[in-house]
């Protein structure tokens, strides 16, 4: 999980921050503006630097990056993804509830690299998958101002790279709401849920890894492998979030293993249930 909490409130935060840019005749909250670089065509790109276990279900941790693109370019939207990005082909409402469809993809590396428990590496790194999908998701704006909004999205995603050959589907709910002009914060909770082959894949120990490792053997079957909650705070440098510049986030998170990740001796023996993370990033919007 983790890019996967940082790239998730950062594009909460990136997406609903043209809301702040909505004609809106109502006093409360920031001043309404027009003319943003929200208006039209426009890009985001960061990078962020975080702290999380080393493989979902770990208990070592270790320092990852995270490389972020968003924007709206030539009428199709751009949203990033846990080493990856997804495009909402569906031109924007301007007002009411939005709706969002596209394609999806995402390069998963969960005990490719950067294993430091020693048995847990023992049992051997597992292949890079490469996962293509789509996402679909809506959000409500104004639910309690006149700039917040609440977003709900879904990924479906395949692998296609024969690595665990199987499908992930991630839900997730989203509320955003600015604290000034130029300070926004936005709550999001998600949950990822497998099929037999990605969970057997990720969190079986088969009778060779069992040899190797010194593992319990055990066999994993589908279902939930975790749910989480993240809290990001987006700051800009100029004091207006709406017309672009350089900004930063900070964010927070927590997640839990579940059901067969949970009790997979690669969480329960070796690693945690418990899953903490933080990070911080900056990016440039124009």
């Amino acid at each position: 999980m983790r890019t996967t909490a940082f790239v998730a409130g950062l594009t909460a935060a990136l997406a609903a921050v043209p809301a702040l840019a909505q004609d809106d005749p109502a006093p409360a909250g920031p001043p309404a503006m027009s003319d943003t670089v929200y208006d039209d065509t426009w890009l985001s790109l960061g990078v962020g630097v975080g702290y999380g276990p080393s493989y979902d279900g770990s208990d070592d941790y270790a320092v990852f990056p995270a490389p972020i693109v968003q924007g709206r370019v030539a009428g199709i939207g751009i949203q990033p993804r846990p080493a990856g990005l997804a495009l909402d082909l569906i031109p924007d409402a301007g007002k009411g509830v939005g709706f969002s469809l596209g394609p999806a993809a995402r390069v998963r590396s969960n005990r490719a690299k950067q294993i430091k428990d020693p048995v847990v590496k023992a049992a051997g790194e597992l292949d890079t998958a490469v996962e293509l999908g789509v996402n679909a998701g809506l959000s409500f704006p104004g639910v309690l101002n006149p700039y917040d909004s609440l977003s709900f999205s879904t990924d479906a995603l395949w692998d296609v790279a024969g690595a665990h050959g199987g499908m992930t589907v991630s839900p997730s709910v989203t509320y955003f709401t600015p604290l000034s002009r130029g300070i926004a914060a936005s709550l999001s909770l998600s949950a990822e849920h497998g099929d037999g082959d990605f969970m057997r894949y990720y969190y079986s120990v088969t009778p060779a890894q069992s040899a190797a490792s010194g593992l319990p053997t055990f066999t994993a079957d589908s279902g939930w492998t975790r749910a989480g909650a993240t809290l990001l705070t987006a700051y800009d440098f100029g004091g207006n979030l709406a017309n672009g510049g350089v900004s930063a986030v900070v964010i927070g998170g927590y997640s839990r293993m579940m059901g067969d990740a949970k009790r997979s001796p690669y969480t329960s023996i070796r690693g945690s249930a418990d899953q903490w993370f933080t990070a911080v990033g900056i990016g440039y919007t124009f």
